[in-house]
C-alpha cells in the first residue's frame, strides 16, 4: 500500500485521478486543497484524509506531506513558480522524493508553428509561471515527472502520445482522462519517467488551435 499525496485535489484531473486510485487500488490518499468541504463526499472514506490549507503555507503543506510515499501536483495559477518552490521546499523539509507535477505544453519552448505562436499569446499569463517551474524541478534533486498536457478536454476517453522534452509537442488538445491515466501509470510504476519532462497529446489532433475555439 503507497500513501499518495494530491495538492490542489479538486482539480479536474486530480479528481478523476483519485476516483481511479480508490476504485483501482488499495492506496491511501491525502488530498490537500484551499477549501476542503468542496471534496466533502471522501471525507467518510477509510483510505482518504482531506485537508483544508493553501500550498503556499510551506509549513503546514510539509506537515501534510510527512507520512505520504509520493507527491502529486496539481496546482496552477500565475504565481505557479511560487507554489512550486513551497512544494519544494516542503519536500527538502520531509524528505520526500517522488513527484508527479501537472505543467503545460510549451514549458519548455517546445511547439512550434502557427499553434505555438498562438499558444504563446493564449497562455501568455501563465507561460512564465510554468517555465520557471520546470526551471525550479530541473536544478531541483527530486525525483520529478514533469507533465505537460495540450488544451484539456473532458472528453471520456484514454487516448494519447508522449513526446521527450527534446522533442517537439504533438496535437493540441488531450482529454484530462487521458492525463490521469499516464499519472495512474507512473504511480503504478514510480521507476518510470524519472527526472523527466512528458508532454502528452490526443494523437492526430494536429492544428493551429484546439478544435472547439
Amino acid at each position: 500500500m503507497t500513501k499518495i499525496m494530491i495538492i490542489g485535489a479538486n482539480g479536474g484531473t486530480a479528481r478523476i485521478l483519485i476516483d481511479r486510485l480508490l476504485a483501482e487500488t488499495d492506496h491511501e490518499l491525502v488530498l490537500f486543497l484551499r477549501h476542503a468541504e468542496r471534496l466533502a463526499q471522501y471525507q467518510s472514506q477509510a483510505r482518504v484524509t482531506v485537508l483544508d490549507g493553501d500550498v503556499l503555507d510551506t509549513a503546514r503543506l510539509a506537515a501534510a506531506m510527512a507520512p505520504v510515499d509520493l507527491v502529486y501536483s496539481n496546482v496552477g495559477g500565475v504565481d505557479l513558480a511560487a507554489q512550486t518552490r513551497s512544494i519544494l521546499s516542503a519536500m527538502a523539509q520531509t524528505k520526500q522524493q517522488r513527484l508527479l507535477f501537472i505543467s503545460a505544453l510549451g514549458a519548455h519552448h517546445e511547439v512550434s508553428g502557427k499553434f505555438g505562436a498562438w499558444n504563446e499569446q493564449a497562455i501568455a499569463d501563465f507561460l512564465p509561471g510554468f517555465r520557471a517551474s520546470a526551471t525550479l524541478l530541473s536544478e531541483s534533486t527530486v525525483n520529478y515527472t514533469e507533465i505537460r498536457p495540450a488544451w484539456l478536454t473532458d472528453a471520456s476517453e484514454v487516448d494519447y502520445e508522449l513526446t521527450t522534452a527534446d522533442e517537439p509537442f504533438k496535437g493540441t488538445e488531450v482529454s484530462r482522462a487521458s492525463v490521469a491515466d499516464f499519472a495512474m501509470t507512473v504511480i503504478a510504476h514510480p521507476e518510470k519517467y524519472q527526472r523527466a519532462s512528458v508532454g502528452i497529446n490526443k494523437p492526430n489532433t494536429y492544428g493551429d488551435r484546439p478544435s472547439w475555439l
